[in-house]
């Protein structure tokens, strides 16, 4: 520990302080260490580069009490009146090595729909961009020109939900009349006949994550009719329907470890097994219809095997192995979370593959809690509610950080720069907002859309976002 000795050197131990650092899981390194009062960030980085042995020097935020650490030690010990009676528990965070700017201005206002968007979603590359709209229509972009590419006609109904496979190769929509067509990106064309079973409209989409299958072949889909089912693209049909849910299965979701996670109107989330589609387990503790459900590792398992740097892949094997190292790595040696957000104001969070009971109960929102969504690294949580904040928590063990306010309008949706620096919210209020994680302070307001903003997505590379909703357009935003 000389790095340390260095530096404390010339202070006397009165000005020291016992330190112990953790990982975000609470997981010490090493022993506790007495650290002077002017030991900041940078001096801290060293000692964790120090101590993990990292060959290259990697960037850490570090955070007492949730409280991110900007400055000196003694200053904030001052500032919050902190005793140095006891262990001052540091707790050190990866932060990603590259950065995303904030997006700035609207780059594109692309008419097309001739009804509202009401999904947008672009491709695991970020090379593509798709949206879902009222008109029956799903519609592919370009973005080098931001231009429409193809108009992808066979929905008699309201595209309610799109989703990509997160190796690119697909996209599949499901519509109010309750069927799914799978689309081929590259021509704008569908896979077969539309699969039919549902009988009510579909409420979401989720596909098998790359690193457990590859070329991608299986997605669940859930539906106001109750039910679940599992579908096989390249048999193009239901190989799998998962019943039990008495009321709408409002989200779906299919795990990291394999498992699918299913919420509905019934108050119960219940996670399945897709060998076979058996229940595992059912998760109890909401007074209210579940709206919401998302996976610690979630951004991982939507990008596969695409991070920023564009790196492309030359056969589904190396997709596999790649997107499965990008999955290890995020999810480390802890267990997939999953929160649920609920009618009740409140959000649970889980960790299912534990235990069935709730790890930490997310209350402070005054209204329905209508979106859930971790931070790419899994360090934090963001929700949307319908009273009209977006609230920050912490991703590991649930607790309140800060409301960010500003919108005038219930917030529909939220989305994640991909170095988990910077949050987008959409809202009723006809605003896109970005705020700063570091600062809780909003960074740019994003006015120009004429009504409500249904959608709102940010590309995995962190280039641009893209937003759509009532006034029938869509938005991309450059920085």
């Amino acid at each position: 520990m000389e790095a340390v000795e260095v530096q404390g050197s010339e202070m006397g131990s009165g000005n020291n302080v016992m330190c112990l650092l953790t990982d975000p899981e609470g997981e010490p390194l090493g022993s506790s260490l007495y650290l002077p009062q002017n030991v900041g960030p940078p001096q801290l980085q060293e000692i964790v580069n120090k101590l993990l042995n990292n060959e290259e020097r990697l960037p850490y935020a570090f955070y007492i009490s949730d409280q991110e650490l900007v400055g000196q030690l003694g200053t904030y010990l001052q500032k919050n009146k902190v005793s140095v009676e006891k262990v001052l528990r540091i707790v050190y965070q990866p932060q990603a090595i590259f950065r995303i700017r904030p997006v700035n201005r609207c780059s594109a206002t692309i008419a097309g729909h001739t009804e509202a968007v009401l999904s947008v979603a672009f491709s695991p590359d970020s090379r593509s961009l798709a949206s879902g709209s009222g008109d029956t229509t799903v519609r592919l972009w370009d973005l080098n020109t931001q231009t429409p590419l193809f108009t992808c006609s066979g929905h008699k109904n309201w595209v309610l939900s799109i989703a990509w496979s997160p190796d690119g190769k697909y996209l599949v929509s499901g519509s109010k009349a309750g069927e799914l067509i799978v689309w081929d990106p590259q021509s704008g064309r569908q896979f077969g006949n539309p699969l039919t079973g549902h009988k009510k409209w579909i409420t979401g989409i989720s596909w098998e994550p790359v690193h457990l299958q590859a070329p991608c072949r299986r997605f669940v889909s859930s539906s106001k009719d109750g039910d679940a089912r599992v579908w096989d693209v390249s048999l193009r049909k239901c190989v799998m329907c998962l019943t039990g849910h008495t009321l709408a299965v409002t989200c779906v979701k299919w795990g990291g470890d394999g498992m699918i996670y299913t919420s509905s109107q019934d108050c119960t989330i219940k996670v399945w097994e897709t060998t076979q589609g058996k229940l595992i387990r059912e998760l109890k503790g909401h007074g209210h219809w579940v709206n919401s459900l998302a996976l610690s590792t979630e951004y991982t398992l939507r990008t596969g095997p695409y991070d920023h740097t564009g790196k492309t892949y030359s056969s589904p094997e190396e997709m596999k192995a790649a997107a499965l190292a990008r999955y290890n790595k995020m999810k480390g040696n802890a267990p997939e979370r999953l929160v649920s957000g609920s009618d009740d104001f409140t959000m649970i969070l889980w960790e299912p593959s534990v235990s069935k009971h709730p790890k930490a109960r997310l209350t402070g929102h005054q209204q329905l809690v209508n979106h859930v969504y971790f931070s790419p690294d899994g360090q934090w949580l963001a929700s949307a509610s319908f009273d009209k904040s977006v609230k920050l928590w912490n991703g590991i063990t649930g607790k309140f950080v800060v409301s960010f306010r500003g919108h005038v309008g219930p917030v529909y949706q939220i989305s994640w720069s991909a170095d988990s620096r910077l949050l987008l919210s959409g809202s009723k209020d006809s605003t896109l907002k970005v705020w700063d994680i570091r600062t809780h302070k909003l960074k740019q307001d994003l006015p120009g859309h004429a009504d409500e903003v249904f959608a709102v997505d940010w590309s995995p590379d962190g280039e641009k976002v893209a937003s759509g909703g009532k006034d029938r357009v869509l938005k991309l935003w450059m920085n």
